[in-house]
């Protein structure tokens, strides 16, 4: 089968699209295959590709994440999809034993793994993925589209709902309005009744965060402190909540528009990940500081039912084939996207 590889960590001249990768059968009772129609980029690709503490690859490592496809073989056990429904993949893998799984708090879960990270990933034809981590769709959704959906709606709905509980009235700050995970916080919060706050160093990219609803639109970069323009802006309140995906860059200014009471909740840290944090502001005005990872079974169902319902939708920057799929990781890597870059698989 085919698949988009890398064999060493680097850059993008470790890409390799590669047309003779076993395909995977069953393993287990209770695993679906998936033939693959499109995947989808995110940071988490970069980070593989340059090198993650800890994660060994085995050569060929099959990249991506995000999957969506059909549904053409199932195990004895399966009995929530069948052979021929279209179906989202939750790319992040839990045992469903541990104490933390049990709770049913599965991104805790002592074995988590992710496609793609730790496990081989969706730039390819076919994946052997458990039940639990499927769930069917109408056929009638663009794979583009579904493909695009899930990791970053799984982590901006545990981010915004479940950890930071957004609610009516609260005031969001969200970093890096032209990525996925910000612009599925802003959708989100946005049908909490938040107030929305966004930032780009892109105009063009702010520009089209207001035509997706964002209330205030601030333009981020050398010389500007973002922490010192909201609260000149909220007559030094500052703001309810802070979604922070970018890490050290940003820390000092997401703490500086904090008001009191504040919560900050972050998922990662694209521009590195030492952060520095005066705990007398912290104890003082009674924050909270919150991480996220990905989402649980529970929380798959409910995005699932919101993009279904149409309530939800990635936007999506651009498609490319597997083939050329190093165009992809190029596109991501450069930071001009707006939106999810997408591979079309079949």
């Amino acid at each position: 089968m085919r698949a988009l590889t890398i064999d060493a960590h680097g850059g993008l001249e470790q890409l390799r699209f590669r047309e003779d990768i076993p395909e995977p059968d069953l393993r287990a009772p209770g695993d679906v295959r998936v033939r693959l129609r499109a995947a989808a980029l995110n940071h988490i690709d970069l980070w593989t590709l340059r090198g993650v503490p800890g994660v060994t690859l085995v050569p060929p490592w099959i990249m991506g994440s995000d999957g969506a496809g059909v549904v053409d073989a199932v195990g004895p056990a399966v009995t929530s999809v069948k052979v021929g429904d279209f179906v989202l993949v939750n790319p992040g893998i839990s045992c469903h034993a541990c104490e933390y799984c049990r709770a049913g708090d599965h991104p805790l879960c002592l074995r988590f793994g992710v496609l793609g990270e730790h496990l081989p990933g969706t730039l390819t034809d076919w994946l052997v993925i458990p039940e639990t981590n499927v769930r069917a769709v109408p056929a009638s959704i663009a794979p583009e589209s579904a493909a695009a959906f899930t990791l970053a709606a799984l982590t901006a709905w545990r981010m915004c709902v479940s950890r930071a509980r957004v609610g009516p009235g609260d005031e969001v700050l969200i970093w890096g309005i032209g990525g996925g995970v910000a612009q599925m916080a802003l959708a989100i919060c946005r049908a909490r009744g938040a107030r929305t706050w966004v930032t780009s160093s892109s105009p063009e990219k702010l520009e089209r965060a207001g035509a997706l609803g964002a209330d205030v639109l601030l333009q981020h970069g050398p010389g500007i402190d973002i922490g010192r323009e909201v609260r000149a802006r909220t007559g030094k309140r500052g703001v309810d909540v802070v979604v922070d995906t970018v890490g050290t860059a940003t820390w000092s200014q997401s703490l500086g528009a904090l008001g009191r009471r504040g919560r900050l909740v972050t998922c990662g840290g694209t521009s590195g990940h030492l952060v520095e944090t005066d705990v007398r502001r912290l104890f003082w005005n009674q924050w909270t500081i919150m991480g996220s990872t990905m989402g649980s079974d529970a929380e798959f169902d409910a995005v699932t039912s919101e993009f279904t319902a149409g309530r939800l939708a990635p936007v999506i920057d651009s498609v490319h084939t597997l083939e050329r799929g190093m165009e992809a990781m190029a596109r991501l890597q450069s930071g001009a996207h707006f939106g999810k870059v997408v591979v079309r698989i079949s």
